[in-house]
């Protein structure tokens, strides 16, 4: 029986080869030479003046663990209360068919100018996703490396280099730790969520944190619900945390962030 991770895949290949009869190539690098650099992730991360771990705020309005997360889901609304509230960078999931995202509502967000680093969050495996997330207002990309091969994390990496984007390489073993290590990527992310499965343990970022090198920027993802688990993160020394669930199921996401950090304040 495929996994979750395989159907998403499988289904992500054949999107992409109709993306890509749509909108050829040629035509998104002409558009992104003429954009202007995107704020810098990495450096959003490491801003002193923000509360450590920093906030990656997530907007997603379904998961296929979870299903429906928000009926009244406003991806302006959401953005502009994370911004309110102090976070670093927004992550907006562009995968329409398993989670209910756009490219058009990181676009939406990218036009709000709010000053935020914008990160595309979807099942990321050719260069063409990654000028797709520069057109669309991206500063980061998502790189998965349970579903790459070492050719293909080093292609993306340079890939998003070149456009001036960073690549949040995530990992959920210390295998995968050391292949993105090795592969140079800059920020590291540990999922919580098993992709095959999809079982969170908050654990698994906390056993991982001591493998990444030092300069590294380190996030959490997934499992984060309450303010004993980022008081736990900040004393494991993570950088930032991407937390998505508990705050698009909050009826009121801005006191949600602020309950989050209530142990650090």
């Amino acid at each position: 029986m495929s996994s979750i991770l395989d159907q998403i895949f499988m289904h992500k290949r054949q999107e992409l080869a109709a993306t890509r009869a749509q909108r050829p190539a040629g035509a998104l690098m002409a558009h992104t030479a003429t954009l202007p650099a995107p704020p810098d992730f990495a450096a959003a991360l490491r801003d002193k003046t923000l509360l450590a771990p920093r906030l990656i705020a997530e907007i997603k309005q379904r998961s296929p663990s979870r299903g429906l997360l928000r009926p009244d889901f406003d991806p302006v609304s959401l953005a502009q209360s994370y911004a309110l509230q102090g976070a670093a960078a927004i992550s907006v999931l562009t995968d329409e068919r398993f989670f209910g995202g756009s490219l058009a509502i990181l676009q939406q967000i990218s036009r709000l100018d709010l000053g935020l680093p914008l990160l595309r969050k979807d099942f990321l495996f050719d260069p063409y996703q990654l000028l797709e997330a520069r057109a669309a207002g991206a500063s980061a990309v998502l790189l998965i490396v349970a579903m790459l091969s070492e050719t293909q994390l080093q292609e993306l990496l340079a890939a998003a280099t070149e456009l001036k984007m960073t690549a949040l390489v995530e990992c959920h073993t210390a295998e995968e730790m050391d292949r993105a290590v090795a592969a140079g990527a800059q920020a590291l992310g540990v999922n919580n969520r098993d992709l095959h499965t999809f079982r969170v343990n908050l654990e698994t970022c906390l056993q991982l944190r001591p493998l990444a090198p030092a300069g590294t920027v380190f996030v959490a993802e997934s499992g984060i619900h309450t303010a004993e688990d980022v008081r736990r993160l900040a004393q494991a020394g993570v950088d930032a945390m991407l937390v998505g669930e508990s705050l698009v199921t909050a009826d009121d996401p801005a006191k949600k962030i602020q309950d989050l950090y209530a142990l650090l304040r």
